[in-house]
């Protein structure tokens, strides 16, 4: 069975999908996506701080460069 982006089950077929679909809105089955943001965020969190301790304050600088050069030249 394919997965998805967030790695939740779908049908591989249309039909099945629509199936699936049909079957989550009739309150059949119970839909598996994402556990939602707050998941995400928490991840998020974590790895901009390894991040932010892993690059020297050359690579930072450049970053940050770059960051304000996109944002300047709209």
């Amino acid at each position: 069975m394919p997965k998805g982006p967030q790695g939740q089950t779908r049908p591989p077929d249309t039909i099945g999908t629509a199936i699936k679909v049909a079957r989550i809105a009739t309150g059949d089955v119970e839909d598996d996506t994402s556990p939602g943001k707050e998941y995400a965020r928490e991840g998020g969190k974590k790895g901009g701080a390894a991040r932010a301790q892993k690059l020297t304050a050359d690579e930072r600088r450049s970053i940050a460069q770059h960051a304000a050069r996109v944002r300047w030249h709209k």
